[in-house]
């Protein structure tokens, strides 16, 4: 089961990821660019996700995903990390919500990342 340390790993080991403390808690940022937050004392994460995504993504899988109010109108999503299944799942997540936010070149330069197995 992942928690915060394996969000920290996997989310610094994509290109160009720095960590900065924001509203007292731990972002990741691609070029600049949030991707990831660690709120809830880090025992959740969020993550960019388009809203026509997540609203289904929450609906299918209640017990793992949920948006928290303040959030609503924003293209984000929390996940639990305790609910993850693996380091492969933690990994996906991390990977799409740093292609959202990563700039052109980036995606350029590592075009499969994020994608999933086969792609």
């Amino acid at each position: 089961m992942p928690d915060a340390e394996d969000v920290r790993r996997v989310a610094l080991s994509l290109p160009d990821t720095a960590e900065k403390t924001a509203w007292s808690m731990p972002t990741f940022r691609v070029a600049g660019k949030m991707f990831a937050t660690l709120p809830e004392d880090e025992t959740s994460l969020a993550v960019r996700c388009p809203k026509e995504e997540r609203d289904e993504l929450v609906l299918a899988e209640p017990e793992k995903f949920w948006i928290v109010g303040h959030e609503a109108q924003f293209a984000w999503v929390r996940a639990r990390i305790a609910a993850l299944e693996g380091e492969e799942e933690l990994r996906d997540i991390l990977a799409d919500s740093w292609r959202q936010a990563a700039p052109a070149r980036l995606l350029e330069a590592h075009p499969r990342l994020g994608l999933p197995a086969g792609s």
